[in-house]
């Protein structure tokens, strides 16, 4: 069986959006350090980690928003490593919303062994897969390609940034969760470049959610870099479609992550999907596959 391990958030104001619900970036903070302390607890915490010159690097992340978790809210996060391969493993996460005890988000994420020197794939040792409760035999579940994005359109929209310092955590690069922001404000920009800024929205009566966000991370952020993020819409439906987003390092255009963001329209009154208005869809027209 696998070591299963649980913690309890208690969502703090900042971490709400405009809506009053927890901004997406806080999830995968939550999951961070669950993940943390889970490993702790299966006797790999960071300091044992450091000794044997080794970290882990996660590769991919997919998360699924249920319900909406608010100010207020104490929320419990279930972790537990699904997997081992001979370099990676699969770590998966619930989150129930305490006192209800529904279900408000499921994910995983897909994790890199690394030596901390080369940063080059390390093979994982048979007494850690067995301190996480599953067994070196164990036959993993196969890996699905992340999904590939359509060419962007002739509308695709494209703002720069510079990492800063306090984006970057303790392995010397950006945080994961920091590519969340990064994608969250250009979704922002690209609306008001578009005529639909969140308080037109808000007039109209509606609003855009996400529903899931798949991420590959392919390379690192540091300090100082120079990051293009573009995006554009694909499978535009009755009241979903789905945001790509790329973020790209300017000097070399090497690509460092990507991310699908399923996103819904919604009724502010009801709280229920409805059809993407017409004049929304007209203005973003160029943006649209």
């Amino acid at each position: 069986m696998p070591l299963i391990h649980e913690r309890t958030f208690r969502v703090r104001h900042y971490e709400c959006d405009v809506y009053g619900h927890v901004n997406n970036t806080n999830y995968l903070r939550y999951m961070q350090e669950a993940a943390y302390d889970a490993s702790a607890a299966a006797g790999y915490g960071l300091a044992r980690y450091s000794a044997l010159g080794r970290r882990w690097f996660i590769h991919e992340t997919d998360i699924e928003y249920l319900r909406p978790l608010r100010y207020g809210d104490s929320v419990r996060v279930k972790t537990w490593v699904a997997d081992f391969r001979r370099v990676r493993s699969r770590r998966m996460y619930e989150f129930y919303h305490v006192g209800s005890d529904e279900l408000a988000a499921r994910a995983s994420t897909d994790w890199v062994y690394l030596h901390s020197a080369t940063g080059q794939p390390a093979t994982i040792p048979p007494d850690m897969v067995a301190a996480f409760g599953l067994s070196p035999d164990s036959d993993p579940a196969p890996r699905e390609r992340f999904p590939a994005a359509p060419p962007p359109p002739p509308g695709v929209f494209k703002t720069r940034r510079q990492v800063q310092w306090r984006e970057i955590d303790s392995a010397g690069h950006v945080n994961n969760a920091i590519y969340m922001d990064y994608v969250s404000d250009c979704g922002m920009e690209i609306a008001a470049a578009y005529g639909w800024p969140v308080t037109r929205m808000q007039a109209a009566g509606f609003g855009i959610i996400v529903r899931r966000h798949q991420i590959e991370y392919r390379e690192s952020a540091v300090e100082g870099d120079e990051l293009e993020v573009a995006t554009w819409v694909s499978g535009l439906k009755r009241a979903t479609g789905i945001r790509h987003y790329t973020i790209s390092r300017v000097p070399d255009g090497a690509l460092l992550v990507q991310v699908h963001s399923l996103c819904v329209w919604v009724d502010l009154a009801t709280g229920q999907p409805m059809r993407v208005p017409q004049d929304f869809i007209a203005n973003f027209e160029s943006n649209i596959v």
